[in-house]
C-alpha cells in the first residue's frame, strides 16, 4: 500500500494523499512512523482544521497507548467534523478513550 501511495503522491501530490500515506505506512512500519507524518501534515495551512487529521493522529496515538492524548485528539477533531453523524462518532471514540 505504501508503495501505491508513493506513486499516487509522485503523479497526484495533495496533503489528502499524503495522509492516506501515513496511514499506510503505520500500518506497516508501525504508529510511531505515521505519527511524525501526521504531526507534520497538521502544520500545513490546507489541513487546518480538517477533522481527519486529528481523527488519523488520535489512533496513533492509541496505539502507542497515549490515551488522554488521542481522547484530546478525538474531541478536537469532533469540533471540525462538518456533520453531526461524524461529530457523534468521534465523541463517542473519545468517550471510549
Amino acid at each position: 500500500m505504501v508503495a501505491i501511495y508513493d506513486q499516487l503522491a509522485a503523479t497526484t501530490p495533495s496533503p489528502i494523499v499524503e495522509l492516506n500515506r501515513a496511514v499506510a505506512i503505520a500500518f506497516a512500519d508501525g504508529p510511531e512512523a505515521g505519527l511524525a507524518i501526521v504531526d507534520e501534515l497538521a502544520k500545513l495551512p490546507a489541513l487546518e482544521g480538517y477533522h481527519l487529521v486529528f481523527a488519523v493522529r488520535a489512533d496513533f496515538l492509541s496505539r502507542l497507548g497515549r490515551r488522554d492524548e488521542a481522547r484530546a485528539e478525538l474531541e478536537r477533531a469532533a469540533s471540525f467534523a462538518k456533520n453531526d453523524r461524524e461529530r457523534a462518532l468521534l465523541l463517542k471514540r473519545a468517550r471510549r478513550s
